[in-house]
C-alpha cells in the first residue's frame, strides 16, 4: 500500500531531523567532530528520505492511476 511507503519517508525524515538537532547541539558545546558525524548522518538519512519519498509518490501515482481504470 502507499499509506506504508509514505510512512517509511516520514521515518526517514524524521532521523535526518534528529540528527540534524543533534549536531546543532554538539556545535553549540563546541564538539565540532561529534557534530560533522550527526551531521554525515543527517545527509545519509535525507538521502533516503528523498529516495523513499520519490518510490511513495510512485506508488501512489500507480495505486491512483490503478483505481481510476476499475472504476
Amino acid at each position: 500500500m502507499p499509506k506504508e511507503s509514505h510512512q517509511r519517508a516520514a521515518e526517514f525524515h524524521d532521523l535526518a531531523a534528529h540528527a540534524h538537532r543533534a549536531a546543532a547541539a554538539h556545535l553549540d558545546k563546541g564538539d565540532h567532530q561529534t557534530a560533522h558525524e550527526h551531521s554525515k548522518q543527517a545527509l545519509e538519512h535525507s538521502a533516503k528520505a528523498h529516495q523513499a519519498s520519490q518510490e511513495a509518490f510512485q506508488k501512489s501515482a500507480a495505486f491512483a492511476q490503478a483505481k481510476g481504470t476499475t472504476n
